[in-house]
């Protein structure tokens, strides 16, 4: 075994026929043991090392924290909030296992034109009641459906957990829908606000930092999970799969779908930006601002 070698892609039983064709002969049984003797063990490739860093990654997670704990003490909400990986309605293959009687087939192309539909879920992690909420759309994923979801979670059970609150915390990533530098979010944001009537606070996460989002970590692999192996044959079967993800620290999860069809290629409003309540902070304000409702 040369030292240097790290890795290989070869079968205990190729092994066992490279080492043959050198005249020793072993056993698959023989080379598995001699894997395990040196510390070799199957592994997946782990997506652990950045592609940058922005200088100001530090001072806006020591910012993330203090806004947390200011939050934490008072009796406002901290969401935490993404959309997951959109999925095709139909007869589509989809990783996992399951116990069946039979095969069960699929097509063997995954093309979106022979889909019935797909779903687009929102999710929601209250951060205090160790609580997720995804709201389920069948449209697009818009700045103005993740406002919805938001309006949908505050409707259904926000208020009633939060009688007293008087703002939002609300932790997201600085891409997507929910996008740092488009002016599209913050025109949603501000009607939100004063839908709601409640001052509603943003702090992105610095670029190449979305992995560190509560939700990535804390929801959506237990949603995965619940979903392995499953046929989305029809809309029903990822909404029932979802609200049972679970696990044993008490996280539940409610489902709800949006059949609203939202619109693509929005521009910004006319005079938006010289009328707009949106407060920056002083401190990084293209990651951290406050939409603030009309009094």
């Amino acid at each position: 075994m040369r030292p240097e070698v790290r890795w290989t892609n070869l079968t205990p039983k190729a092994i066992g026929d490279r080492l043959r064709e050198r005249g020793l002969r072993v056993s698959v049984r023989v080379v598995r043991q001699l894997l395990s003797k040196h510390h070799y063990v199957r592994r997946k490739a782990r997506k652990s090392q950045t592609m940058g860093q922005h200088r100001d990654r530090n001072a806006q997670f020591q910012n993330i924290a203090r806004l947390k704990q200011e939050y934490l003490d008072s009796p406002n909400p901290i969401l935490s909030i993404d959309t997951k990986k959109k999925e095709l309605l139909g007869n589509f293959y989809r990783d996992g296992c399951l116990y069946t009687q039979q095969i069960v087939s699929t097509f063997d192309h995954d093309f979106p034109s022979a889909a019935d539909g797909k779903i687009i879920p929102h999710g929601i992690y209250d951060l205090k009641q160790n609580a997720a909420y995804l709201n389920v759309g069948l449209s697009h994923d818009t700045g103005e459906f993740a406002c919805d979801s938001i309006s949908q979670w505050w409707c259904a059970v926000g208020r009633e957990l939060y009688p007293n609150a008087t703002s939002i915390l609300l932790l997201c990533d600085g891409g997507g829908s929910n996008s740092a530098t488009q002016y599209l979010f913050k025109e949603d944001l501000q009607k939100l606000a004063e839908r709601l009537g409640i001052e509603i606070r943003v702090a992105h996460y610095p670029p190449y930092c979305s992995k560190y989002n509560p939700i990535e970590h804390r929801v959506f692999p237990h949603v995965t999970r619940a979903c392995q192996g499953l046929i989305f044959t029809t809309l029903a079967v990822p909404v029932a799969a979802m609200a049972k993800a679970q696990t044993r620290t008490g996280l539940r999860v409610l489902v709800n779908v949006i059949d609203k069809v939202y619109q693509t290629g929005r521009k910004v409003a006319e005079g938006f930006k010289e009328s707009m309540r949106i407060v920056f902070d002083t401190v990084l304000p293209k990651w951290n601002y406050t939409a603030v409702p009309n009094a």
